[in-house]
């Protein structure tokens, strides 16, 4: 025992290294023990349902008449144009 240390100072020491054992080793096994209940159990297909489809619907298609294309066109190209100042509701110059 070194002269300068006081006997409260080692047995602190002593004391304080036996927590931290007894606490490492609670921990673990508390770790240990959460780890194997939290392993799922595997489900049991519910038996009431019936069984769902794994794939989507057919994707369905229309064909458009060349009056429907235009005025589709015609729509993608006012909408790309963004917001006119003359349109009706919103705020322009005024006409006289």
């Amino acid at each position: 025992m070194p002269e300068h240390d006081s006997i409260l100072r080692l047995t602190g020491v002593v004391l304080l290294a036996l927590a931290a054992g007894v606490w490492s080793v609670g921990l673990v096994r508390v770790l240990r023990r959460g780890r194997a209940e939290t392993s799922w159990p595997v489900p049991r297909p519910l038996t009431a349902l019936p069984p769902q489809r794994r794939t989507g619907p057919a994707l369905e298609a229309v064909e458009l008449t060349p009056a429907e294309r235009s005025a589709f066109a015609s729509l993608v190209q006012r909408l790309d144009e963004g917001p006119r100042s003359d349109g009706p509701g919103r705020e322009g110059p005024a006409r006289g």
